[in-house]
């Protein structure tokens, strides 16, 4: 009887474990569905946004200029383009800069003037020739002599004040014959240029196009235009145009400050729109290593307005190769036709005669693939973010009654199965963006960052499917592991979309809550997701299994196509800008945490219907192999960053001399050697085992604290920040400096007991940097150039950093320092004094021995380099 009964039982527990496995799958899709419910996704990215992402214009052609008046003519900026390429670098103090490029504009410009309309038109021109300085982060900012081509189109009989301003900037960095940036907008601003003074149609406004002689040096010529030209005060509102690559759409990333009257002209008249106000809040945070002239005018003109740059190909981008010959005639014809009607339309806008009358309020704005454009005020915003998370709420809270009802479950039963799940959700949302760190992490470990840099299809493995697989595990785990309950699984599901929204709902208003623009995304997120519901709790689709999944799939379809097409344009621009972000923060991350946020916003509604399916955590076992193979390609030569030309290497490195003094005048160190700023976080590694001997770099932190500025002369701000990351190889041969520098003592004067006065001459090539750090007892009381650094010494401390340059105008820096001790002793060491003279561009020659180690980096290295001589000094 005993033997009879266990076998009965075991039967029956068996027959039961079948029963529940059975009614656990019911109604359940079948596995091998999952493949092609998320592949789906993966097309649309590639079949829908990458296209529209990548569509351009037709070109119009000269030919058709006689059908097409008044239309931008892309071939003829192309001629105009092909011109200035071929002047070559144009670095602030060379003779192609100074001298070729002014001539090359000022012909432009008059032959314009022989085609204008004489009877409708007046046209000024007007070569400014700056000098001035200002605080530039952590550097004095001082310049002399550079250049601007300032051009005033106005109507004959305009009695309008207010001037529309246009800028780009036609120097270049060394090596760079900035053909993309910003050559493409210099040819820009001359077509429009055209169309304007050979249009029959007059306009209110004059406009001022500003070609600006010294961006890259940085932003000095903007500075002495907005700070000293005589039609400055009149401009009332700026487009400044930029290149952050070479080809692509304009994106606007910054508009204002406030005036959202600007907004209304861009939705209106902006043929091609792109654009996003989360673009201009990463910018504006500081977090992309960037700056323009629109903060130039915007800080020291109080002159609102757009800044728009092309942002494509980020990879030729200040190198040799961005030349005339990457730059698509179609993007020229994409930045024409957006800037030529924005620029009709300021100049006939009433808003100009006053812009501080119509100055209140940020505004939110985007495209939506380009399609069509959206804007609203931020205080709208808000208002829209809100109540749109509160909504979301609201109705999720009648689902979750409808469910108890339904499932004729108590609503307290109900709450806490919800409440569970949206714990297991945050913890999604947790390893959503965990796990792609991680694999930041661990690849930074093993010195394989940036192997998505060239291949960038490599993400999908590295960094997407991780964040998927981190979404998506908890609920999975769950839902498998979970005891059959009195609420279905197709109910528990909903339950897990709708821990989604209520995550949405509260980043949603706690954002919106201290001020930012951003959450807009949760908004269209939400919208989309209330509407679904909404129709699913009108119908009875939902609680009719499986089939509200589709409604919910459907309408997320449009917030899933604007994420992919948002985040694919960051990725464009950030990937390239991981090659030249310094070596101190591993780009990965920036990289990994993208591709994190973006499955949240755009798969967040998706991932948790894995669990729709049966075996679905073989689904993600799946989706963890995908992500091994990955894994595999990125460690092989597959993922090595670098390819010729089109993904370079960027190495940056000065050929230094240095000569130290003592106070007595002698000698203690005098050699010569490379200074490396490498620009990316593998510094010097892919180099190893190549054609290019390194045998001997060392790292100079450990002089950082021997020597003045770690004892090598940093060129910038940005090399000056990243100075203990640099490297020093030592070379027997002396560096040939090519060129004259000379620091003259000119005068010691007493003050008073406890101040004196040095007096200094300085010449040199076109840049050049002091720097002036007081030794102990002594402090710095006054000097020649301007005081914000001494009169701000909580964030400004020694050593001090003077960066000088100069254009068309080389006649000698004299300057002096006022010292102040606190004994009076003026016959010891007082101050250590270095200074740097660069020799940039190709007006001087490098020596053989440094031409034959530039010719020996492999090909897929760019290198900027330049003759340095360096001398410290004690006083």
């Amino acid at each position: 009887m005993g033997l009879k009964y266990r076998k009965s039982s075991v039967i029956s527990d068996v027959e039961l474990d079948v029963a529940l496995i059975k009614n656990k799958y019911k109604g359940r899709v079948p596995w091998y569905y999952s493949a092609p419910f998320l592949l789906f996704w993966l097309v649309l990215l590639f079949a829908v946004v990458v296209p529209l992402y990548n569509r351009l214009p037709e070109p119009v052609n000269i030919a058709q200029e006689a059908e097409r008046p008044g239309e931008f003519v892309a071939e003829r900026a192309e001629r105009l383009l092909y011109k200035y390429d071929l002047i070559g670098p144009k670095v602030v103090g060379s003779n192609a800069n100074e001298i070729l490029t002014i001539d090359f504009l000022r012909n432009e410009v008059e032959n314009i003037r022989a085609a204008m309309r004489q009877d409708l038109y007046d046209l000024e021109v007007d070569v400014q020739q700056p000098s001035g300085a200002y605080i530039h982060w952590t550097m004095v900012n001082m310049y002399q002599g550079v250049q601007n081509v300032a051009v005033k189109l106005s109507t004959r009989g305009s009695h309008s004040e207010s001037y529309l301003l246009l800028n780009s900037h036609f120097d270049s960095k060394p090596s760079s014959p900035g053909s993309g940036d910003d050559g493409t907008m210099v040819v820009v601003m001359l077509e429009v240029l055209r169309q304007m003074a050979i249009s029959d149609k007059a306009f209110e406004h004059p406009i001022v196009f500003l070609f600006n002689g010294a961006e890259e040096n940085p932003l000095q010529a903007s500075h002495g235009f907005i700070t000293q030209h005589k039609w400055a005060k009149n401009c009332k509102a700026l487009i400044n145009l930029e290149v952050a690559g070479s080809g692509g759409r304009d994106l606007l990333f910054q508009s204002g400050p406030n005036n959202p009257w600007l907004m209304s002209y861009y939705n209106k008249y902006a043929k091609h729109p792109f654009a996003t106000t989360m673009a201009e809040e990463i910018f504006q945070a500081g977090l992309l290593p960037s700056d323009t002239d629109f903060r130039i005018f915007r800080d020291y003109g109080n002159v609102p307005g757009l800044d728009m740059a092309q942002i494509n190909n980020g990879y030729v981008y200040h190198t040799i190769f961005d030349s005339y010959k990457v730059v698509p005639r179609r993007s020229l014809q994409s930045s024409g036709e957006n800037v030529l009607p924005l620029v009709r339309a300021f100049a006939n806008a009433s808003e100009m005669y006053n812009t501080e009358e119509h100055s209140e309020g940020h505004s939110v704005f985007f495209d939506f693939l380009g399609l069509f454009f959206v804007y609203y005020s931020k205080t709208t915003g808000t208002a829209l973010n809100c109540s749109i998370g509160v909504l979301g709420l609201v109705l999720v809270c009648v689902s979750l009654w409808r469910i108890g009802r339904v499932s004729d479950v108590s609503l307290p039963q109900v709450s806490i199965w919800f409440g569970i799940i949206l714990a297991l959700n945050v913890l999604g949302t947790i390893l959503c963006l965990g796990l792609p760190l991680l694999m930041a992490v661990m690849y930074d470990a093993g010195d394989r960052s940036l192997t998505y840099f060239t291949s960038t299809w490599l993400m999908i493995g590295l960094y997407i499917i991780p964040a998927i697989i981190g979404l998506s595990l908890p609920t999975t785990l769950f839902y498998s592991f979970k005891r059959n309950e009195n609420i279905s699984h197709d109910y528990h599901l909903q339950m897990s979309l709708h821990a989604h929204c209520v995550i949405m709902a509260l980043i949603a208003i706690i954002l919106s809550a201290i001020s930012l623009r951003t959450p807009y995304l949760c908004m269209i997120s939400m919208i989309f997701y209330c509407l679904a519901l909404l129709i699913n709790l009108l119908s009875s689709l939902h609680d009719r299994e499986y089939y509200w999944a589709l409604i919910i799939q459907i309408c997320h379809l449009m917030p899933f196509l604007y994420f992919c097409y948002l985040f694919y344009t960051f990725l464009c621009v950030f990937i390239p800008m991981m090659g030249r972000n310094g070596s101190a923060i591993n780009p990965d991350l920036y990289i990994a945490l993208m591709c994190g946020v973006c499955t949240f916003f755009a798969l967040g509604f998706v991932t948790p219907l894995i669990s729709m399916f049966r075996r679905s955590k073989s689904v993600l076992a799946g989706l963890a192999i995908v992500m091994f193979i990955f894994c595999m390609i990125a460690v092989s030569s597959v993922g090595f960053p670098y390819r010729p030309k089109t993904s370079v290497m960027r190495v940056n490195f000065l050929q230094v001399q240095r000569i130290f003094y003592e106070y007595d005048g002698s000698v203690v160190l005098n050699d010569s050697g490379y200074y490396f700023d490498f620009q990316d976080r593998r510094l010097a590694h892919p180099l190893k085992d190549t054609s290019v001997d390194l045998s001997g770099l060392v790292s100079i932190e450990a002089d950082c604290d021997k020597h003045l500025m770690c004892g090598v002369p940093c060129f910038n701000h940005r090399w000056c920040k990243a100075r203990r990351q640099g490297q020093w190889l030592p070379r027997a041969e002396p560096v040939q400096v090519p060129g004259p520098s000379s620091l003259e003592l000119l005068n010691k004067t007493i003050l008073n007991s406890n101040a004196i006065r040095f007096q200094f001459a300085l010449n040199g090539p076109p840049h050049m940097s002091l720097f002036i750090a007081p030794l102990k007892g002594v402090s710095v009381q006054d000097w020649s150039f301007i005081r914000n650094m001494l009169d701000n010494p909580n964030e400004f401390s020694a050593p001090y950093h003077i960066f000088f340059s100069y254009g068309i105008d080389n006649s000698t820096l004299n300057f002096h320092i006022d010292f102040e001790t606190t004994d009076g002793n003026f016959n010891v060491p007082l101050f250590e004094l270095g200074v740097s003279a660069h020799y940039v561009s190709y007006d001087y020659e490098r020596d053989a021995t440094s031409q034959k180690f530039i010719t020996d980096f492999p090909d897929f290295v760019h290198v900027m380099e330049w003759p340095t001589l360096y001398k410290r000094y004690i006083f």
